[in-house]
């Protein structure tokens, strides 16, 4: 985009906005900008809908000589009283409207019949004993409880639900010492990403008094000795800043069960380097702790060594086995100084290699520069489909690898030689787990598929015979329907799957409701996963659409890095490619056809319904990345810089600029009917982002459709929200989209 092209873009929004911009271009002043603008605007729609009035401020920007408006930048401020009154104000309007939407009622309570229905967790094993969580059904958060023998009588670990009054504090870590006697557990209240760590006695379900604080984004590791572990965490913030503390500088320490958190050994951090993230992992022999280190959400990492002496103390020093971002590595297993990991160096659909580690640390003890470690390779590169995880269990090596999206386990010896390809039971699906002892007799799995809920598998190492351990069972007949996935052009010719999901025999008749969901980044991949809203949404007479966009990781890293920075645009062109094969396809068309996704994927549908606001009938646009030119400056949002570019770098700027959903909405314009739907102080993507984009697209919208915002006030980005909470909603959502695509629900859908 040239910068003549910037000028006018900018002249354009702020003409839009009836403010005074500088573009930084006063050789060449443009008129044509604003009547571009009143081409599109076209004769007033009056609305049904009387919206809180959002100040509008004079508030401009200079960004590499651009000038930038930002009228709600006072949403900003999520505390102060003018912010919490247009809250209040947005959710009278919308759940004022919600209330009247008469099919609401009838899917909240298929919402509740469904989800209600015993489920587990994979189980796993320490010293002996056997740990899982399971759900009755209804309860807000699972419950962790152990056993002596795989099938025995269950005893109670911990139970979350009894943490809080309304279910909003969740487990979202669990970690059981090598003797199985202490269990150390990470809480996290409404949904925030800090966690706090405490240590709970087995036998007894007693806390003891540890308590370990601002800690984000990390894990624990046990020392052999079961008397500590390893731990991540950040400095405290300063009184009154919680909420906006920006996250840097982490470090890496050892906690000595008894002590306080201040008397915690730092074992490795680097000042120098504030965005750098530490994760330790002490391996299965005690002997090596090995270090993450990580910049952010960037899929490149660094891995140092350190030998481990007695009661959590370094031996040695710590040794930079991999000191540079060129790849991906991911510590699976060693055998004594032999260690194995995945990595996609020279791969990008990922391999698996080992390296002398033990004999590495001794030569380069005293070298500088120190030697390059010499990888050799295990198993080679598929030619076709992409590793995406591997475990070491019971001397073998399990790969998971992605075909086509849905998901295949092979295993290996440890010379890398294939000895089976595990027959599922479920042939597209999503598999997780294998994990355990390197010693192990048998380990456990895993399986879903978009109808069948998750069902856990006990896998026997030896003879590679699964057996049912656990399958729920609901009200739900799953022969009714059929998943295909069928490939179809993007913009630029490329072939994008996607997964429809809809009643057996179903055949395109361009009047299907269809919800079309996707994400698109952080080299995630969207393999087939079970949801109850989503069979909600088949119940209802939907079509269910899943497109596996880059920016994932479902085929590998080029996949991946085909849908960041400056080819992000790929990612929504990709979208827009489902949208038209699914209406040119005969299954929909637009006023019938839904879109939906949430943080990266609210993102994806903000960009999406502004650059073809007349593709979509109604769109969900979930705790959104919507300012995309100021992101990075609040909480975590810097660590997204590896995916986005950043505004401070020009070119990505431009890049930024041309999709960035909060600047690229226009005044007249008829947009699909919109729920922007946030929590107030999500602390990942803060709702910052969801305020300035409800309140310009409510400024902006020329039309009788909703363009609302529905704010949770007691929840965070999503993780560990109860269960009732995401029943509300579901039905909140799934009943504006009856309400706006004008569904009639099925005679036996309250049967």
């Amino acid at each position: 985009m040239s910068k003549r092209s910037l000028s006018l873009l900018s002249m354009s929004v702020c003409w839009s906005l009836a403010l005074a911009c500088d573009t930084g271009d006063t050789q060449n002043p443009d008129t044509a900008a604003p009547a571009a603008t009143e081409d599109a605007v076209s004769e007033k729609v009056e609305s049904p809908w009387v919206y809180p009035v959002a100040r509008v401020s004079p508030q401009v920007d200079d960004l590499h000589g651009v000038g930038i408006a930002d009228p709600y930048r006072w949403l900003e401020d999520l505390d102060s009283a003018q912010t919490r009154e247009w809250v209040e104000a947005e959710n009278a309007v919308t759940f004022g409207y919600l209330e009247t939407i008469e099919e609401r009622a009838a899917i909240q309570a298929k919402l509740e019949s469904l989800w209600n229905h015993e489920r587990y967790g994979t189980p796993w094993q320490e010293g002996g004993r056997f740990f899982f969580s399971k759900n009755d059904g209804l309860q807000n958060q699972s419950v962790y409880y152990w056993s002596d023998t795989l099938d025995g009588e269950p005893k109670l670990l911990l139970d979350p639900n009894a943490l809080s009054a309304d279910g909003t504090t969740a487990v979202g870590s669990i970690n059981v010492s090598h003797d199985g006697k202490l269990a150390a557990y990470a809480l996290s209240d409404a949904g925030s990403d800090w966690q706090r760590w405490k240590v709970r006695e087995v036998a007894t379900g007693k806390d003891r008094p540890d308590l370990l604080e601002w800690s984000k984004f990390t894990g624990i590791s046990w020392t052999p000795d079961n008397k500590g572990f390893f731990y991540g965490a950040y400095d405290p913030p300063a009184q009154g800043d919680e909420f906006e503390q920006v996250n840097k500088n982490q470090k890496l320490y050892y906690h000595q069960l008894g002590a306080k958190q201040a008397a915690d050994k730092l074992i490795y951090a680097d000042p120098e380097q504030p965005d750098w993230q530490f994760d330790g992992d002490v391996t299965e022999d005690g002997k090596w702790l090995v270090i993450d280190v990580s910049v952010g959400t960037d899929v490149r990492n660094m891995l140092y060594v350190a030998a481990l002496g007695r009661g959590g103390a370094l031996s040695g020093k710590v040794v930079k086995l991999i000191d540079e971002l060129e790849a991906n590595y991911s510590f699976i297993g060693n055998e004594g100084g032999v260690f194995y990991f995945f990595t996609n160096l020279d791969a990008p659909r990922g391999r698996v290699v080992k390296a002398d580690v033990g004999a590495y640390v001794k030569a380069a003890a005293g070298q500088a520069p120190a030697p390059a470690l010499e990888l050799v390779e295990v198993i080679p590169q598929d030619s076709q489909h992409t590793l995406q995880s591997v475990s070491f269990t019971g001397g073998r090596l399990f790969a998971k690898y992605m075909v086509d999206a849905k998901n295949e386990v092979r295993v290996h010896d440890l010379a890398g030689k294939q000895q089976r390809t595990i027959a599922l039971p479920e042939p597209i699906s999503t598999v997780y787990g294998f994990g355990g002892k390197q010693d192990a007799k048998q380990t456990f799995y895993g399986l879903m598929s978009f109808t069948q809920p998750y069902a856990i598998y006990r896998y026997d190492v030896d003879t590679g015979v699964s057996e049912l351990w656990r399958e729920p069972t609901l009200a739900f007949d799953a022969s009714r329907y059929e998943t295909e996935q069928v490939f179809y052009a993007s913009k630029d010719g490329t072939k994008i799957p996607m997964f429809l999901i809809h009643k057996k025999g179903q055949k395109p008749t361009g009047d299907s409701p269809t919800y079309l969901y996707g994400y698109g980044g952080f080299n995630i991949s969207l393999t087939p996963r079970f949801s109850v809203p989503d069979l909600i949404w088949l119940e209802m007479g939907g079509v269910y659409a899943q497109p596996n966009l880059r920016g994932g990781g479902e085929y590998g890293e080029a996949w991946h890095d085909a849908g960041t920075k400056l080819t992000k645009q790929n990612v929504f062109d990709d979208f827009i490619g489902a949208a038209e094969y699914l209406i040119d396809s005969g299954w929909t068309r637009p006023d019938k056809l839904a879109i939906g996704g949430r943080s990266n994927g609210g993102l994806l549908v903000g960009a999406a319904m502004t650059q073809r606001p007349d593709l979509f009938g109604a769109v969900l646009a979930g705790v959104g990345v919507m300012d995309m030119l100021r992101f990075h400056l609040f909480t975590i949002g810097w660590a997204w810089t590896s995916d986005y570019g950043s505004a401070d770098d020009p070119e990505q700027f431009k890049a930024l600029l041309e999709y960035s959903p909060y600047h690229n909405l226009v005044d007249g314009t008829a947009y699909p009917a919109t729920m922007v739907y946030t929590a107030d102080h999500d602390d990942r993507v803060v709702p910052s982002h969801s305020f300035k984009f409800a309140a310009r697209l409510q400024a902006a919208h020329n039309g009788a459709a909703p363009v609302m915002i529905r704010i949770e006030t007691k929840a965070g980005h999503g993780a560990g929200k109860p269960t009732a909470k995401q029943i509300e909603e579901w039905a909140d959502l799934w009943g504006f989209l009856a309400d706006q695509l004008e569904m009639t629900l099925p005679a036996d859908f309250g049967g």
